[in-house]
């Protein structure tokens, strides 16, 4: 009996280490467990109703990618991450706060679940229930055959480009935040051409141009040529250089490495050199303001 229980156990981690810690009823289920050997390892603490039909296996404390695994179990077949729960999973936005967004591959059914934000799109293939295997074949379908859904860390999510489509057209998220995301889709390489994105240095320029009207800050020289480097934004007489970039920007080694020589052949000629990034730009106006302000002062400007 008791070697039975050890497989038993033994295979709903296996199960759950595949889940990010969750696994469903009817995965019990087909391991062995009855409806009372669920129940009964629920009230020892064994298991924890996370939602309808889903547990997780151990203790409550998930993992954001546990979160969203067991907000896709419990919507069914065919459900997938998507909108904004999807950008974070594919690490184009910073975690939110607020429910996981889920696509089912439906128009009708339950439309509230606890905890979850349910979008219906029959162009969405159905897929079978997440298993235990690591490997998933990715769906395409709808919308002139492009890649609507498919996996990451083992959750099925819709594509990135299908994400940015369905937050493009929709009122969830502040036109920013959707420019912020699409930007880190084209950083880091996914092919969007069926989306009209602006162009990402003019953006920054604007972002940052924005603050010094609001702020009454002494207008810049915009791209101007310093030597062998195109600086962003000089004051001149002031010697300081503002240098603007994106949250989460990789380009390479070699391109590190050319903003570190840059910085310091600047700082060699006697240019202080500041640098922000989209996030600062977009959500701390005041404070990039006071830093530029404080720099000018530093050199009698302001």
């Amino acid at each position: 009996m008791g070697h039975k229980v050890d497989t038993t156990d033994h295979r709903i981690d296996e199960i759950a280490s595949w889940q990010h810690g969750v696994v469903t009823l009817r995965q019990l289920e087909e391991v062995g467990l009855s409806r009372y050997g669920v129940a009964k390892r629920a009230k020892a603490g064994r298991l924890h109703r996370i939602h309808r039909g889903v547990y997780a296996v151990g203790h409550r404390g998930l993992s954001l990618d546990g979160r969203f695994m067991a907000a896709v179990l419990t919507c069914g077949t065919g459900a997938v991450i998507s909108h904004i729960s999807a950008a974070i999973l594919w690490e184009l936005l910073r975690p939110i706060d607020g429910p996981v967004h889920i696509s089912v591959p439906s128009t009708s059914g339950r439309s509230r679940r606890s905890g979850i934000h349910l979008h219906r799109c029959s162009s969405l293939n159905p897929r079978p229930e997440p298993s235990p295997s690591p490997s998933y074949s990715q769906q395409e379908g709808g919308r002139g055959g492009r890649l609507l859904t498919t996996h990451r860390h083992n959750i099925p999510v819709t594509s990135v480009a299908r994400t940015l489509e369905d937050l493009c057209g929709s009122p969830l998220l502040e036109p920013h935040l959707i420019r912020r995301a699409t930007r880190q889709a084209e950083i880091k390489g996914y092919r969007l051409e069926h989306l009209l994105t602006d162009r990402t240095r003019s953006d920054l320029e604007t972002l940052f141009l924005d603050i010094v009207h609001r702020y009454h800050l002494p207008l810049p020289e915009v791209n101007v040529k310093l030597g062998r480097w195109t600086v962003d934004f000089l004051w001149r007489d002031a010697r300081l250089v503002v240098e603007t970039d994106f949250w989460g920007y990789h380009r390479g080694s070699i391109a590190f490495e050319d903003d570190h020589a840059r910085d310091l052949d600047l700082r060699s000629a006697g240019y202080a050199v500041l640098r922000y990034d989209d996030t600062q730009l977009e959500s701390e106006p005041a404070r990039v303001a006071e830093d530029v302000t404080r720099a000018l002062s530093r050199a009698g400007v302001a």
